[in-house]
């Protein structure tokens, strides 16, 4: 039996597991094969850019890796597609929360991908490496900025990363030149009130190499200039090759005005053009 969707004929597998996903909230747009994605706020190009800015420097192969704030798990299946050994998602928030229902989605994302991915319900307070061990590679997404304790809850997860810490988080303050970070008592960020803190880059970097790690490289993020990626490496054992220059995070005047240069490439060369005859003409 099969179902006609959109030109396109479906198993009736992929149907029931179209309907399944409809039933749920979802953030990872999440490619579960036979035409099924999953509808993500967050979409499916956007997931897909992140994950090769994520995993595409850092060797998985035989590695083990923490996803600490799992969500849908998108990040842990993505892990292990590309090689690692183990897999261990991690969330609390988002997985008891009863109208997230995050581990249901997890669980229905695991099972459609057949992902050999481990699961535990764990907040990152009590995260240690009694309670899951030390893994390669430690990821911490979308999490910082969520935590009440955001600086002590990032000490835990940098305590259980062997090799590298991957930090994906939003930034505010981008204009002050020296570490700083906002604090939102209420809804002021997106309108939810569990986004607590907004650091700027050099926030991140101070807090990371306060954490033993040698070397931070911050990625352009690209859902815009509001959030980066940071590597920090203990060690570069795992590290394919350095960031490239043109991922690179920007200081945020530059990176507007390369994107204006895009967008309008004949109006910014008029534009430098009038700087530099006005450079050219002024009093020495």
């Amino acid at each position: 039996m099969a179902n006609v969707t959109a030109g396109h004929v479906l198993p009736v597998e992929s149907v029931n597991l179209q309907s399944r996903v409809a039933e749920f909230p979802w953030h990872h747009s999440i490619d579960l094969g036979d035409g099924v994605v999953t509808p993500g706020g967050k979409s499916l190009a956007i997931c897909n850019a992140e994950a090769c800015l994520i995993f595409d420097r850092v060797d998985l192969s035989g590695r083990t890796v923490l996803d600490i704030g799992a969500w849908n798990g998108a990040f842990s299946f993505e892990a292990k597609r590309r090689g690692a050994a183990r897999v261990l998602a991690t969330d609390s928030y988002c997985w008891s929360h009863p109208h997230v229902r995050g581990r249901e989605t997890f669980e229905i994302a695991r099972s459609a991908l057949g992902a050999e991915v481990d699961a535990r319900e764990i907040d990152v307070a009590d995260l240690s490496t009694e309670a899951v061990g030390e893994f390669d590679i430690v990821l911490y997404l979308g999490v910082f900025y969520h935590r009440y304790d955001a600086i002590e809850a990032l000490a835990k997860a940098a305590r259980l990363a062997k090799h590298a810490l991957i930090v994906e988080t939003h930034l505010e303050l981008r204009d002050v030149d020296v570490p700083a970070i906002a604090f939102y008592p209420g809804s002021e960020l997106a309108n939810d009130p569990t986004n607590w803190w907004g650091p700027n880059e050099h926030c991140m970097k101070a807090l990371l190499l306060g954490h033993g790690f040698k070397d931070i490289e911050m990625t352009a993020h690209p859902a815009g200039h509001n959030r980066a990626i940071f590597h920090a490496w203990r060690s570069t054992e795992t590290r394919i090759k350095p960031l490239a220059e043109e991922n690179q995070l920007k200081p945020l005047a530059e990176a507007i005005w390369l994107d204006y240069k895009k967008e309008h490439p004949v109006r910014s060369r008029f534009v430098e053009v009038r700087k530099r005859f006005g450079r050219m003409l002024a009093p020495n």
